[in-house]
């Protein structure tokens, strides 16, 4: 008898699709938008104060440079990261950048399945798909795809859900 643990079984693979190309440039619109109101304090601040203008204006550029590399960087690699997938037994999803997380949900615990598009999705053509179970995690979220995939996606789960024996709890 071997005292050795047995060998890892295989590796789960990352799921199968990606979100939308469209995403990269809604993220960064995302992440644009919300640099340009700290942006806008900073020169505020730099207008309305009289001392240690040099050091206003410094910081207001090292964060113009932190805001471009943020609006570069951020939406590439959540577009490399970001994945999903149904298979028979269940769905697959893989999201974040700096903190990434995995989640699978089995089709038998499914409850309800919504797609959502703000104003901004509208505009680029994206929607967003949550699927409930009765997880204490939480939904699952496949974020920033197209709009024709989105609604094929929700009702090809909410079919699967329904014609899964199952409780949902």
């Amino acid at each position: 008898m071997s005292d050795l643990p047995p060998p890892p079984g295989p590796s789960l693979r990352p799921p199968r699709h990606r979100v939308s190309r469209t995403a990269i440039r809604y993220w960064r619109l995302r992440a644009l938008g919300g640099w340009l109101v700290v942006v806008a304090a900073q020169i505020v601040w730099l207008l309305l104060t009289d001392g240690h203008r040099g050091l206003h204006a410094l910081a207001l550029a090292v964060t113009v440079l932190v805001a471009l590399a943020h609006a570069i960087v951020m939406p590439q690699w959540r577009y490399s990261v970001h994945r999903w997938e149904v298979a028979p037994q269940a769905v697959y999803t893989r999201a974040g950048w700096l903190h990434q997380e995995s989640r699978i949900a089995p089709i038998s615990r499914i409850q309800t399945v919504d797609s959502e598009r703000g104003p901004l999705e509208q505009l680029f053509g994206l929607a967003d798909v949550t699927v409930t179970t009765a997880s204490a995690a939480g939904p699952l979220s496949i974020e920033a795809l197209d709009r024709a995939t989105a609604e094929r996606l929700v009702d090809e789960l909410t079919s699967a859900a329904q014609a899964t024996r199952g409780d949902g709890t």
